[in-house]
C-alpha cells in the first residue's frame, strides 16, 4: 500500500471516531512549544498533550525563527498562551552540517541556521521569545534526550 493510502485509511480510522470537533480555539493548558521536526520526537506523547491543550511548532532544529515568533506572538496575544517552552533534542541532524557545505551543494545562498552547541541553541532562542513582542509570561528551555525520552531543562 502506498503511503498516501496508508494515511487516508488512518485517517478515515481516526475521523470514524471522532469526538473532539468542539474544542475550543485557544490551546486549553495555555502554552506553546517549539520544538524540532525529527520524526524520533512525539511531543504530544513526551509532554502528555492531548488534543487542544498546547500550541506545538515545529521546525528543523527546534529553532526561534521569524516564523516561529510570527506563530508564538499569534498564541499569546491573540489566543491567549502564557509559557512558552523552547525544546531541542540530543543527536538533532542541525549539528551535523554547516551552512557553506549545503549551500555549495544546493546552488543556494539560504540560510539553514545550522549550530554547533545544543544548549547554545536553546539559550539563544529563549531569549529571543524573551526579547520579543509576545511578552509571555514565563519562558523554558529545555533539550529532550532521544536516547531515554527525558527532557534536561537548559539553564
Amino acid at each position: 500500500m502506498a503511503i498516501r493510502d496508508e494515511i487516508l485509511s488512518a485517517n478515515e480510522s481516526y475521523a470514524s471516531g471522532f469526538t473532539k470537533g468542539d474544542l475550543p480555539m485557544p490551546p486549553g493548558r495555555r502554552f506553546a512549544v517549539v520544538t524540532c521536526m525529527d520524526a524520533r520526537l512525539d511531543p504530544a506523547k513526551y509532554l502528555g498533550l492531548e488534543e487542544g491543550d498546547a500550541h506545538v511548532i515545529r521546525n528543523a532544529g527546534g529553532l526561534v525563527t521569524d516564523d516561529a515568533l510570527r506563530s508564538l506572538i499569534i498564541s499569546k496575544n491573540l489566543l491567549g498562551t502564557e509559557e512558552v517552552f523552547v525544546i531541542a533534542h540530543t543527536d538533532c541532524g542541525m549539528l551535523t552540517f554547516s551552512n557553506e557545505e549545503v549551500q555549495k551543494q544546493l546552488g543556494t545562498d539560504i540560510d539553514l541556521l545550522p549550530f554547533s552547541d545544543l544548549d547554545e541553541s536553546v539559550r539563544r532562542s529563549v531569549q529571543r521569545v524573551r526579547e520579543s513582542p509576545i511578552t509571555a509570561d514565563a519562558v523554558h528551555g529545555f533539550v529532550y534526550e532521544v536516547e531515554t525520552g527525558r527532557l534536561r531543562e537548559v539553564a
